[in-house]
Order: structure tokens, then C-alpha cells, then sequence
């Protein structure tokens, strides 16, 4: 971030269920970051299925018409966009099966008995038009594959329209960085199979950098928090990835989709760079990936 000279500002802070820092070449003001606290609450009210009081809980709950808020609409377009590439594999519809498997609003990590609830095909179960998503049936929307990146870049979007220009917000793996002087910040790709080793080095200048893996959020042997929306199951075959683009939510949302599904046509699709590692160890990446990759 800021050179030797500039006076480093920085905020630490826990929400959304995670870690978060903020770090700016400026003076970061309290009403600012009252501001942007404000910004984090009000998107929680509205996405977490893990508060009763949010509209995501509401639509659960409730069938019919719901006014969302402005960030939706890329939120949807994005996730139509994944779901479509991943030929259904990618899909915000995995709430219910997340908590039947014991991912809930209590975190008991105990799964149901019994078969999972079937995970609805898209155009069966939601529309999303002009800002209002229509649920003919109560459903659970889970947006944790890219909803974590989507805030990050609201707040950065915040800082910057604040004046920031050198600024660098992190929420645990999903961060993205701005800088106007050409500085580079370079970012340890954590292996998971041992977090005292690297597997690379990413270099990020103005851009973002998302990790997606299963080895967080696991319990039991062989759950985890990545549903595939085709099987129902969790996710095999991809223990980790890596994605660099230019803003949080895309770099979040391709992370999660490559545990998924092959990593060529989200790279048609979107200008993105990624890393992935394979349960057996393999590691793959894409040419231009920047920074260092080590296999």
C-alpha cells in the first residue's frame, strides 16, 4: 500500500461472520467509517438467511413480489451468468439444502436424516425483473458464492467516492486494492492442505483477489459449504481456488465456480486470471495469471 513516507490508515472490525481490515493512504474519518458500517448492516438485513429479520428470511417464508435493493441487479445478472456457464452447478437456490445439511441459522452442523431437499431449477422457482425478484413459492436464496465480493466492493466503491485513492479493503480472502501510484501489493496464495505453505504469490495493483476452498466450513468428513446445484451434494475434485479480476464480486463468484466446473468458459466470459488445486494435489492456472505460481 502506502510508501514508507505516508502515513498509513487502517480499520479492523468483525462483520458479516468474518474478519474485515480497511487500509488507506488517508486519514480514515469516524463519520466515514460510521457510514460504511451502515452500508454492511443494511446489506445484512436484506441477504443473510442467517438473521429471521431479513428480507432473504422474509422470502423464505413468504411468497410474491419483493422490491430489492439497487445492488441486486448485478447481484442477479452476475449469478444467471454463472449459473448459465456452470449448466446449473452454480445457483443461488442452495438454501435449503445447506441447512438440511446442518449449515443453519444456528450453525448446528448436523445433517438431517433423510434425502436432501431437491434444489429447484432457476426459471422454476425465481424471476428477477427491473429490481423486483418474484418467488411463486417460498425459497431460500443463499447468495454466499459472490455476495461476500459484492460488499467488498460497495465499501470500496464508498471509500472511493470518499476521495481515497490508495486503499485496500479485506474480508478474509475476498479484497480488493486500489492504487494510483503503479505500487503492487503482493498476496500468498495459502495451500490448504498446509496453511505454513504457499502455492504462489499474487500481484495486485488496482484489482481484486478472491479464494474459494473446502476446507473451511467443513464438518462431519465429507460436507461442506459449496452445494453443487446439479447433485445437490457437496462439491469434489477442486479443494481450492484462486481468482483475480477487476472488481471483488467477480473474482468471488468465479473462485466459487471453479470448484465446480472447469475454469475455460468462465475465463471467455469474464477477464479473470485463477489459480485452482485439485483434492489429488495438481495445481493448474491460467497464463497470465499475475504473480508467481509454484508446482
Amino acid at each position: 500500500m502506502p510508501g514508507a513516507r505516508d502515513p498509513l490508515r487502517s480499520h479492523s472490525f468483525e462483520a458479516i461472520g468474518t474478519a474485515w481490515s480497511i487500509e488507506s493512504a488517508d486519514t480514515l474519518e469516524v463519520p466515514l467509517l460510521e457510514e460504511i458500517h451502515r452500508l454492511i448492516d443494511r446489506f445484512d438485513l436484506t441477504w443473510s438467511r442467517f438473521r429471521d429479520d431479513s428480507l432473504i428470511s422474509r422470502i423464505a417464508t413468504t411468497p410474491g413480489d419483493y422490491a430489492l435493493p439497487e445492488e441486486a441487479t448485478p447481484l442477479f445478472e452476475f449469478y444467471r451468468a454463472l449459473y448459465d456457464l456452470s449448466h446449473g452447478r452454480v445457483t443461488p437456490l442452495v438454501g435449503r439444502s445447506l441447512e438440511a445439511l446442518g449449515y443453519d441459522k444456528h450453525y448446528s452442523l448436523i445433517a438431517t436424516p433423510g434425502p436432501l431437499p431437491p434444489i429447484p431449477a432457476w426459471d422454476d422457482a425465481v424471476s428477477f425483473y427491473d429490481g423486483v425478484l418474484t418467488a411463486p413459492k417460498p425459497v431460500l436464496v443463499d447468495v454466499g458464492a459472490c455476495g461476500k465480493g459484492l460488499l467488498v466492493d460497495l465499501v470500496m466503491e464508498h471509500l472511493l467516492e470518499s476521495g481515497h485513492t490508495r486503499v485496500l479493503v479485506d474480508a478474509s480472502g475476498d479484497l480488493r486494492r486500489s492504487d494510483t501510484t503503479g505500487s503492487i501489493e503482493r498476496v500468498g496464495l495459502e495451500n490448504p492442505a498446509n496453511p505454513a505453505l504457499a502455492l504462489g504469490v499474487a500481484e495486485i495493483n488496482t484489482g481484486a483477489l478472491a479464494a474459494s476452498g473446502t476446507n473451511k466450513r467443513r464438518w462431519a468428513s465429507h460436507l461442506h459449504h459449496v452445494l453443487d446445484g446439479v447433485t445437490g451434494l457437496p462439491s469434489t475434485g477442486v479443494m481450492a481456488s484462486w481468482v483475480v479480476a477487476r472488481d471483488a464480486m467477480t473474482a468471488d463468484g468465479v473462485a466459487t465456480a471453479l470448484l465446480l466446473a472447469p475454469p475455460e468458459p468462465f475465463a471467455e466470459a469474464f477477464d479473470i486470471e485463477w489459480v485452482t488445486l485439485s483434492d489429488s494435489g495438481v495445481v493448474r492456472h491460467s497464463p497470465g495469471f499475475p504473480g508467481e505460481v509454484f508446482s
